[in-house]
């Protein structure tokens, strides 16, 4: 199990694409937020009846951005919603996991943004940062978003210093430059941990990835 981490519209998810296409299992801890409280789900009946419905969309999903209004900037809020999540995520979790290790995948890699704030990445084998300039950082979320300058900044305040994270990390990838540097630089990545922790790295056939806009 390697960790994949890094602050908000670094690139993780970029860095995770790579690694799929290169064989690897990739376990996205968002994604399985998202299944956890989708329609249907226990965790959605949870939220609502601990939150209200006014959390929920017209067609019965989950209203993120309301169900952050009322959480943000209250802790105690905050303790009973991750009360609610987090342990079905770390359930979800730990089958996905139990199935990627059944597969010929080299290593498991597990995605989350939140791995050295909780401490999570201890519990890992190695633990892979992507780091981006604050320029960049702010350019990328401002696009991604459509958020305005100033709530962009709040957001980027809010997370932990890129310095606390990059002083735990095995591995750094940049991405500062281009898809072709950061493709160069997953490939080199993944050869390294192959080595690390494949006895037999895979054959694996000639790269055919192509460039998507």
């Amino acid at each position: 199990m390697v960790g994949l981490t890094g602050g908000i519209a670094s690139g993780k998810s970029s860095v995770a694409r790579e690694l799929t296409a290169l064989g690897v299992a990739v376990i996205d801890a968002d994604v399985l937020a998202r299944e956890v409280v989708a329609k249907g789900t226990g965790g959605l009946a949870e939220i609502v009846a601990t939150f209200g419905s006014d959390v929920l969309t017209a067609d019965g999903g989950l209203d993120r951005e309301r169900l952050a209004a009322q959480v943000f900037g209250d802790s105690e809020a905050r303790t009973r919603l991750n009360a609610i999540v987090h342990p079905r995520i770390a359930r979800l979790s730990a089958e996905r996991i139990a199935a990627a290790l059944k597969t010929q995948t080299p290593y498991v890699m597990y995605e989350a943004p939140l791995l050295v704030e909780t401490g999570a990445y201890r519990g890992l084998a190695a633990l892979v940062v992507v780091s981006t300039s604050p320029a960049i950082q702010l350019s990328r979320l401002l696009a991604r978003d459509q958020l305005s300058e100033a709530a962009a900044q709040a957001r980027l305040s809010a997370q932990t210093p890129l310095a606390a994270k990059l002083a735990v990390a095995d591995y750094v990838i940049s991405n500062d430059a281009g898809k072709h540097e950061l493709r160069e630089q997953v490939t080199n990545l993944h050869r390294t941990l192959c080595t690390r922790f494949a006895p037999e790295p895979p054959q694996t056939s000639p790269d055919t990835r192509t460039e998507h806009s």
